[in-house]
């Protein structure tokens, strides 16, 4: 300290008056920061201890970043909610065709927030003077409460029984039962309830003992209108806030280029809030989300606060961008610190190892996204409302790509103004033989590379404006020769190979399980990178075959001269699941038989030991994926006939959906009837 004087009676005047002038902006700022009372206090003992250290030490140039960080967080500064759902479904539509289901929650989620806002307190006056109470209520009512009155504390107790009630102002003197009495009995109601004590004896042991009851102010008559009206409002603010906080923390759960990320930005732009967005993939310390303690060189604020600051409110959309990428250290779980920022119990004092103090995270509007469910931990995936994206029919697509996707290419490639037509054909085209996808990114994809193929061809014709249309033999001109084919549709039917549908991150998949047999000793061989859960269906669905071979016509000594053979090609990809179980049991069937598979009937479905078909997941992926590939029939387990409720008119139009519930019904559908002998 000795060493701090006589630096500030040698440092230059300027120096003196700069330092003292930081201290004092710090100060102003902190009147006007909207600091919760326990940060304000914290901080003015921070600000008196930095204004005592010497202006070139390392410590005061923390300090004062801290200083910086903690004046400058939007602690109670808010942008207010657009409460007209008229607007929102405007913007909503406008930015995203379809999604109904997410369009839908968002506008419940605006139409309480309306309700909330229009919602009357009802407060209760009790006064033993009739001139009081009527004043009080004839005020109260023209503020907008529902007010009711009781002439003494006898009949005040009755109505707190019966009703439930916001605010209470009661006189403290009155016969039978004092507002004591009253007090008492509206916080053994309800907790919540605030109550005011009035009267024309106030004394600080009367004002003591009602504080020490959960009063919530204690006032003095003569009643001031002004100070009665502000006091029911700060009373009320704590319950509005109370109210109003709490956001819906929403999953999008959906394969790539379903639009996840630009939906959380339409959402904010209905909602006319402020977006910010960080990306999970690969994050692996815990300290990038909840920051560093200030005790470490460099120490910073983790990537929630710092937005939050960016934002410059505290109540924007928050996107946590690919949830289910995660990685995990030695240096901690960033998923474990999730668990505080989204727990709607915990987020109102949410603790950042730099600021060092809670900062209510209840305001925001938590957004995550993910390709997947499966490696989201329990904990966090409980505190999320999951709301699943499937991929787009090709109506969607086209309907998409004319409204949104060609406009916004034309625009981008500088063809904007100029004639550029594109046919319905060429986005068909375009859609079914050039991509191959539940989402839309590889369609824009396309769609650009034509436009700036336009763009070269009329910059090269001297920027010539004549009308350009671009159709079906334009695509192949432009894009080269198609890169998918129908495969289902152009195969022929095959003995031991069936179709099965797959759900993978990217959507729905088509598979092909392929069954042989050679001679040999009874042996089982399985190929094509399966995981363990899809090696367990094919020993199932062998031992059910053995099991029933009387009922398929096999000879008893098949198995003891054949090895059997079952492969799943795309081996270099990785496949496990529970749905193939139905597709293999029906491929080695078809090879035992010598009935060929129909190839444009899929299939899939989790196959027991006694033939029973249990449901799986995913089917509205893989009937998507089966529309996309040309599939004519498809058979599901009749328990999932719920799913079906999700699936677009024009998808259960163009399929023909078989429900089955046992093996048997499944070898109906699927295998000709074809009069061939085993083993020729």
């Amino acid at each position: 300290m000795r060493k701090m004087r006589i630096f500030k009676k040698e440092a230059p005047p300027e120096i003196q008056e700069t330092q003292i002038s930081e201290i004092d902006q710090y100060r102003q700022a902190l009147q006007n920061s909207g600091m919760p009372p326990e940060a304000l206090k914290t901080t003015l003992k921070e600000i008196d201890r930095i204004a005592k250290m010497p202006a070139g030490s390392a410590e005061h140039t923390i300090g004062v970043n801290y200083l910086d960080y903690l004046t400058h967080l939007p602690w109670n500064h808010a942008t207010e909610d657009c409460l007209d759902l008229k607007t929102a479904r405007q913007v909503l539509n406008a930015e995203h065709d379809g999604l109904s289901e997410i369009k839908i929650r968002v506008m419940e989620h605006l139409a309480v927030r309306i309700l909330q806002s229009e919602r009357r307190h009802h407060i209760l006056v009790v006064d033993d003077e009739k001139l009081t109470r009527n004043n009080l209520q004839h005020v109260l009512t023209r503020e907008g409460y529902q007010v009711a009155t009781a002439a003494n504390g006898i009949e005040a107790i009755d109505f707190i029984k019966d009703q439930s009630f916001d605010v209470v102002i009661t006189d403290l003197k009155m016969d039978q039962a004092d507002g004591m009495q009253v007090l008492g009995a509206a916080k053994q109601k309800n907790p919540d309830t605030e109550v005011i004590v009035i009267t024309g004896y106030a004394t600080v042991p009367a004002a003591v003992s009602a504080m020490r009851k959960g009063s919530f102010h204690f006032l003095a008559k003569p009643l001031k209108l002004d100070e009665i009206r502000s006091t029911v409002e700060n009373a009320l603010r704590r319950k509005l806030t109370q109210l109003d906080s709490r956001g819906p923390v929403l999953c999008f759960i959906g394969p790539p280029g379903t639009g996840k990320t630009s939906l959380g930005r339409a959402i904010a732009r209905s909602m006319q809030r402020r977006f910010v967005s960080i990306s999970l993939a690969g994050m692996k310390d815990e300290a990038q989300l909840r920051g560093h303690r200030r005790s470490y060189v460099g120490a910073l604020p983790g990537r929630i606060i710092q937005e939050i600051r960016r934002s410059e409110t505290c109540n924007p959309v928050f996107m946590l961008d690919e949830l289910d990428k995660i990685s995990q250290e030695f240096k901690g779980d960033p998923a474990a610190a999730l668990l505080e920022v989204l727990d709607p119990q915990q987020n109102p004092q949410f603790m950042d190892h730099y600021l060092d103090l809670p900062f209510d995270l209840s305001k925001v509007m938590f957004i995550a996204t993910a390709n997947t469910i499966d490696s989201i931990p329990e904990a966090l995936l409980d505190r999320l409302e999951v709301i699943e994206l499937s991929g787009y029919t090709e109506s969607e697509k086209t309907g998409i790509a004319f409204n949104h996707l060609i406009p916004r290419e034309i625009k981008a490639n500088g063809l904007d103004g100029r004639p550029i037509v594109f046919t319905a054909g060429a986005v068909t085209r375009i859609i079914n033989e050039y991509t191959r996808e539940a989402g839309l990114r590889d369609l824009q994809r396309q769609i650009a590379s034509l436009c700036r193929k336009t763009a070269l061809a009329q910059v090269d014709r001297g920027h010539s404006a004549e009308s350009v249309t671009i159709d079906r033999k334009m695509v192949s001109k432009l894009l080269g020769p198609p890169r998918h084919l129908f495969e289902v549709k152009q195969a022929k039917d095959r003995i031991g190979v069936a179709t099965g549908l797959a759900w993978t991150r990217t959507g729905g998949e088509i598979v092909f399980v392929e069954a042989t047999r050679m001679r040999g000793t009874n042996q089982l061989t399985l190929t094509g990178s399966l995981g363990t859960v899809m090696k367990e269906s094919a020993q199932a669905a062998m031992s059910y075959i053995r099991s029933h071979v009387d009922r398929f016509d096999i000879p008893d000594s098949f198995f003891e001269t054949h090895d059997i053979h079952i492969h799943i090609p795309a081996g270099a990809i990785p496949k496990d699941g529970t749905s193939a179980g139905v597709t293999i049991a029906v491929a080695v069937l078809s090879m035992i038989t010598g009935r060929p598979c129909y190839r444009d009937v899929a299939m899939t479905g989790e196959l027991t030991l006694t033939g029973r078909i249990l449901p799986v997941g995913g089917i509205k992926e893989k009937l998507l994926a089966a529309h996309r590939a040309g599939v004519g029939s498809v058979v599901i387990p009749a328990k999932n006939i719920v799913d079906l409720e999700k699936i677009g008119e024009d998808v259960k139009t163009d399929l023909d959906i078989v429900p089955i519930e046992d093996l048997c019904q499944a070898i109906d559908r699927v295998l000709k009837t074809d009069d061939l002998k085993i083993g020729h």
